[in-house]
């Protein structure tokens, strides 16, 4: 939790690419620490060292999906930003395994086991500099435009960056106008954090070997399926991976609070009815199983991705550490709050579960924004439109971003082009030099009991993009 908090300002202290590479100087520490303890048989080097660890995990979480949605072109930004989720997986699947009594589970190889937590952070620590530091960052945070061009040239392959240049300048001058339009995806990322751990993941990674052997099952055959656990969500995420740029993250997150809150529903009928069917036991491994597998295609990865996506630069750093110490915090509380759950509800123990994934849900349904193939200006004017335009205008079509200027006469139609024409020639080309002057229309009649004003859209044309300005005309 303070490392979540504290990431943001680590991001926009020193970069994200540097941040990262102070955070494994961090992991080393941890380390060292932990797998030393038994040497010098001292548990406060265990203690302190499981601070070093914890302060890691919490700035990696914040830094890494930062980075990677800043880094990655917009037509891939889902599929690299799941790798994050993919790396922790890799390491939970990898921590059951080498756990194992029959590897480094003994009372001899548990320091040793601690200290594998050492090899990730120095092949970080060596391969990291080859990489160039976040665009974003060097152009709009510290407007080094000559370095963020030579980090794109690095990252795309090619010299021709200028549209990626000019779209950045365009999220810069569009963020300098939108500091007040932060509460709806702050509050969005934050339900969407909240989604994925009050889902009762945890619940299934943490105790799923006893709530296996509370079904029926021996204790050796839970531990094998608490690993099949973690292998079906490493499968299942490497699978999502081209998913998330297809079906887009909103569908993707639906498809999985819908899928958990069935398995939950069969989880908890499992439970209840084990004693009178010996099959059930394996009917809970069966909904347990299936509940990882919709959590991996949906709630696993997309709440660290669209965290990142719905910020612009200069805002993304604050709300990404926001969202992390939410994350963290309500990890924690549900960690230690499951046990006496299993007490108090016992074999409804997951049924709490069951109703906050049906908000869940409806919340995603009704307020969650498709932010699939969006530059992150066009994410930031969703929120614009839907702050703003329900003000001014009524019954008026949204105009979608990235569509033809075709539909603009169909959102638009209250001006036509002959009235448009007529008023251009009206004022530019009468009373000019050689021009008579304008004829004396005669006026209409206006009523003197009451004045009406109409207030009407405006609509910006930037580069190709029609984007809502919502500049403000009063008419008499």
């Amino acid at each position: 939790m303070i490392g979540g908090i504290g990431g943001g300002a680590i991001a926009d202290w020193c970069g994200r690419k540097c941040g990262l590479l102070l955070n494994n100087a961090i992991a080393i520490l941890g380390a060292t620490l932990m797998s030393s303890s038994q040497l010098f048989r001292s548990i406060e080097c265990l203690i302190l060292g499981r601070f070093f660890i914890g302060l890691n995990c919490g700035i990696n979480t914040a830094l890494v999906p930062m980075y990677l949605s800043e880094i990655a072109p917009m037509t891939l930004r889902g599929a690299l930003g799941t790798v994050s989720q993919l790396g922790v997986v890799i390491g939970l699947v990898l921590s059951q395994i080498l756990g194992l009594p029959v590897i480094l589970g003994t009372k001899e190889g548990w320091p040793f086991l601690l200290g594998v937590a050492f090899i990730p952070a120095v092949l970080q620590l060596l391969l990291l500099p080859m990489c160039p530091e976040s665009p974003r960052y060097l152009l709009i945070s510290k407007g080094r435009v000559t370095e963020a061009r030579f980090a794109l040239q690095r990252l795309r392959c090619s010299t021709e960056v200028e549209d990626d240049i000019e779209e950045m300048r365009t999220e810069d001058r569009a963020q300098q106008q939108d500091a007040n339009q932060l509460q709806t995806p702050l509050i969005i990322a934050i339900v969407m954090q909240l989604s994925q751990q009050l889902s009762g993941i945890n619940a299934i990674l943490y105790y799923s070997t006893s709530m296996f052997v509370d079904a029926g099952i021996s204790e050796e055959t839970a531990k094998i399926f608490t690993i099949g656990v973690g292998a079906i969500m490493l499968i299942m995420t490497l699978v999502s991976i081209p998913l998330m740029d297809r079906a887009g993250r909103r569908t993707l997150h639906l498809y999985g609070l819908g899928g958990m809150f069935i398995m939950s529903i069969f989880l908890t009928i499992s439970l209840l009815v084990r004693f009178i069917y010996h099959g059930m036991a394996y009917v809970s491994v069966v909904s347990a199983l299936g509940f990882v597998v919709f959590f991996a295609v949906g709630p696993g990865s997309i709440p660290w991705m669209i965290t990142a996506e719905l910020f612009s630069q200069g805002p993304r750093p604050a709300a990404v550490s926001i969202a992390t110490l939410v994350n963290w915090s309500t990890g924690f509380v549900v960690g230690l709050g499951y046990p006496t759950m299993l007490r108090v509800f016992e074999n409804y123990s997951f049924l709490p579960f069951t109703a906050f994934l049906a908000i869940f849900w409806t919340f995603t349904y009704h307020k969650v924004p498709e932010t699939k193939n969006r530059t992150f200006e066009e994410i930031s004017a969703l929120f614009r439109r839907d702050e703003h335009t329900p003000q001014y205008v009524e019954n008026t079509t949204q105009i979608p971003p990235h569509k033809s200027f075709q539909s603009f006469d169909s959102a638009f139609d209250e001006k036509t082009l002959e009235s448009c024409m007529h008023h251009h020639h009206h004022h530019c080309h009468y009373g000019g030099p050689g021009f008579p002057p304008p004829p004396q229309l005669p006026l209409p009649p206006v009523s003197q009991s009451k004045h009406t004003r109409k207030k009407i859209a405006v609509a910006e044309l930037e580069g190709e993009t029609l984007t809502p300005n919502h500049v403000v005309e009063d008419q008499l």
